[in-house]
């Protein structure tokens, strides 16, 4: 909640003065602005000092992942459109366009995320569109690979970006998910590409690594009638 008549300072000016930059662990070769004990991000978000932090100033299990994964295989994305849905800090957008992407959009809903992706992709030398918007209502971006890290962290949220993503796969948009197996994770609609050791900041786990996975959907939705009426499972 923003707390009544304290301005909040300009997004950009506030990360370059209190959020240093440092190599995201597990992937040293994307530096970012990232949150310390002595950040002092509730100044920034107009919250109180006891409200949880925003996510975009952490680099998360399911974005670290995805990073890791498009970095180590870059014909994921080599001369494709990506779409970083939720893209916090940037992280994934500026793998993929380190990767050799055509073209990378990022897109979060928070204002002061955009304002970190703009500084973070041109501390790594990358060009990334970056703007505000809530999207998962909409139809389908026009892009070829939509990239999704940790958004199934809510039980009512969880089902909306599956909706998404589904009738982004029906468009014919490739979706690729990166999560550390989170609790709303439906991984019965998922396939399984690639797991990877990262630092994670959610789960309680500090910052401490975990074996998060790279996931694709599968080709049916879990309970889908097929023909013959028979419920499919993935």
């Amino acid at each position: 909640m923003k707390r009544p008549g304290i301005p909040n300072p300009d997004p950009a000016v506030f990360i370059k003065a209190n959020l240093p930059i440092s190599p995201v662990p597990s992937i040293p070769e994307i530096r970012l602005h990232m949150a310390g004990p002595a950040s002092g991000l509730w100044r920034l978000a107009g919250r109180g000092e006891a409200d949880p932090p925003p996510y975009w100033a952490y680099p998360w299990a399911g974005g670290a992942v995805l990073a890791r994964h498009l970095l180590d295989q870059p014909e994921t994305v080599a001369g494709r459109r990506v779409l970083d849905l939720g893209a916090g800090s940037g992280l994934v957008a500026i793998a993929a366009a380190k990767a050799g992407a055509r073209a990378v959009t990022a897109v979060d809903i928070d204002a002061n995320a955009i304002a970190a992706i703009g500084l973070n992709a041109a501390i790594n030398r990358v060009n990334i569109v970056a703007w505000t918007a809530d999207i998962i209502g909409e139809p389908p971006p026009a892009t070829d690979l939509l990239v999704v890290g940790d958004l199934f962290y809510d039980p009512s949220f969880a089902p909306r970006v599956m909706a998404f993503l589904r009738r982004c796969q029906a468009s014919g948009i490739e979706v690729l998910i990166g999560d550390p197996e989170r609790a709303y994770l439906p991984q019965g609609e998922l396939n399984r590409i690639a797991t990877h050791a990262v630092a994670d900041f959610g789960g309680g786990t500090g910052g401490g690594a975990v074996h998060a996975g790279v996931f694709a959907l599968s080709g049916k939705a879990e309970g889908e009638i097929m023909p013959g009426g028979r419920a499919a499972t993935a």
